[in-house]
């Protein structure tokens, strides 16, 4: 395959692009005929992988300037590799054009290696995760990425009504209604504004996460590739432990859950990031903060799904929004300031009667 046989639908950028990659190949002794495509996500990103003269491989991204900016990408890279973390190096960036060569962290993510079927053999790979988590949260300092602050958690937040229940669901939602949401999304800001603040990668999930190749072993933690980080800010420490353990596309049974969680726990008190409101000492009360967190991205999430599908023609993605609206329903049945969200949410659904929510958390 070569860029001529990559589906482009702006010619210009196309010439573009074949000029930029024949320099590239020269200067980094790279054969043009193997690009080919590696994968995409749901920005308007698209990466492709290409060979070199010595048997290895690079990574191509085409971002284009009017819709992506990439310079987050390249200064973020940088900051998580200055704090011990395995993310691509980024080798040559036209930034006017939009055209970078990255280094290639592999075509294997850990989500292949996950069956929720097999939480024993899952264990280890999430021990190196959270192992990779606890670098770039003892990394962290402010001032140096943008703040998850309480302006950002609400714009997240309202994704849920405007996209999940306005435009996907076609829900019609009544003044209390309404005013029950408004509630909800003041308490889950409350809370988690009130965690501690380190980086947070705010994608922190196994499908972005590269494994090397066999079952992981001492040196995983090392080479456990992270990718997807360009929206990394400073926010809560609860936020990328829930994304990673309630993951977009698959998920898993509440005691392995429960288990890795306190192995991130046990390791993030040693270093001194849980001293805060006893959470240190209370396994418990950082679970539920972790709850908190998750809740407000699944709700986001699900909004975002059904964006991806109505406005960018990214449907594959709402076929996962179910798993989160599970989510949203277990965290909400948990916790009595809850149980009116839950309501809502069981109504547009069509599962009023199974909102048994009053199992006495607060």
């Amino acid at each position: 395959m070569s860029s001529s046989s990559i589906a482009w639908s702006d010619p210009q950028r196309q010439q573009a692009f074949e000029r930029w990659l024949a320099q590239v190949a020269l200067a980094h002794g790279l054969a043009p005929e193997t690009l080919r495509v590696a994968s995409a996500d749901a920005s308007f990103r698209r990466y492709f992988r290409i060979d070199d003269a010595q048997g290895g491989s690079h990574i191509v991204m085409d971002a284009p300037p009017s819709v992506e900016n990439s310079e987050p990408f390249v200064r973020i890279a940088r900051l998580l590799a200055s704090a011990g973390l395995n993310v691509p190096q980024v080798r040559q960036w036209d930034e006017t054009q939009g055209f970078m060569l990255l280094s290639d962290l592999g075509n294997s993510t850990l989500l292949e290696h996950l069956d929720p079927e097999r939480p024993d053999a899952a264990l280890p790979w999430f021990g190196h995760a959270t192992d990779s988590l606890l670098r770039l949260q003892q990394a962290s300092r402010a001032g140096v990425l943008p703040a998850y602050d309480e302006a950002l958690l609400r714009r997240e937040l309202q994704l849920f009504p405007d996209w999940y229940l306005d435009k996907h669901k076609g829900a019609v939602l009544d003044d209390k209604e309404r005013q029950t949401l408004l509630s909800a999304f003041d308490q889950i800001v409350k809370v988690n504004l009130a965690a501690p603040q380190v980086f947070v990668h705010r994608d922190f999930m196994p499908r972005n996460l590269m494994a090397p190749a066999g079952a992981p072993d001492a040196d995983s933690a090392r080479v456990l590739g992270v990718l997807d980080f360009q929206d990394a800010v400073y926010g809560p420490i609860t936020y990328d432990i829930a994304s990673l353990m309630r993951d977009a596309f698959l998920s898993w049974e509440e005691p392995f859950v429960i288990d890795v969680t306190v192995r991130y726990w046990e390791k993030a008190r040693k270093t001194g990031l849980l001293d805060f409101d006893g959470w240190s000492e209370d396994f418990g009360a950082f679970y539920r903060a972790v709850e908190w967190m998750g809740l407000q991205r699944h709700l986001k999430v699900a909004g975002i799904f059904a964006r991806l599908t109505l406005r960018d023609g990214k449907p594959k993605y709402l076929a996962d929004t179910p798993r989160f609206i599970q989510y949203i329903r277990h965290t909400a049945s948990r916790y009595r300031q809850l149980g009116p969200l839950l309501q809502v949410i069981d109504r547009v659904e069509g599962l009023e009667g199974l909102s048994g929510y009053a199992f006495g958390r607060v």
